[in-house]
């Protein structure tokens, strides 16, 4: 199988039923893309294929052959790492850093859904074309990501930081209310 994985080129003899979390960690050593529940339910094997996110552990490799894929070790720029990254470490948004790269992942795949205006479940007009990444917006939008160990407010924090592009500046005038 032929993948595009965090820009390069790379083949893989794999059986059809390897799922992309397994191919990712067990035959590309790209082991920063975790297994958590194995089930969909936790977002730590969040990736993403052609800018969307997706949970790694619940796709077949052989569907996203010739798909752009990024994975954690895909988000920075040689040494520097993704601006959403150096908000995490600013924000302490890890303690285990088990969750950390689906949420990261995740986080910029949210940000990229907010941009066309993809509405979430708590998006008061579903016309909109620009949608404020309020408090109970960002918290909505990244449900599908779970931290176990106490971390979600700095995850918080710093996903809203990072995005106050998008709208997240509200996000810190609603906490401070």
């Amino acid at each position: 199988m032929d993948f595009r994985i965090n820009g390069r080129a790379v083949s893989v003899d794999a059986d059809l039923r390897t799922s992309l979390l397994d191919l990712l960690r067990n035959h590309l050593g790209l082991t920063g893309t975790k297994e958590g529940c194995n089930q969909g339910a936790c977002g730590a094997c969040t990736v993403l294929v052609d800018g969307e996110r997706i949970n790694a552990c619940l796709a077949l490799a052989v569907q996203y052959q010739s798909r752009e894929i990024t994975t954690v070790e895909g988000l920075a720029d040689g040494d520097r790492l993704h601006r959403l990254q150096e908000a995490f470490v600013a924000h302490d948004g890890f303690q285990c850093g088990y969750c950390t790269p689906g949420q990261l992942c995740s986080a910029i795949a949210m940000a990229s859904e907010l941009a066309r205006g993809v509405p979430s479940h708590v998006t008061d007009d579903l016309a909109a074309e620009d949608i404020v990444l309020s408090h109970d917006e960002l918290r909505e939008r990244m449900s599908g990501n779970l931290c176990r160990c106490g971390a979600h407010n700095g995850i918080v924090a710093a996903i809203a930081e990072t995005f106050a592009d998008s709208g997240s500046q509200s996000v810190r005038e609603e906490k401070a209310a």
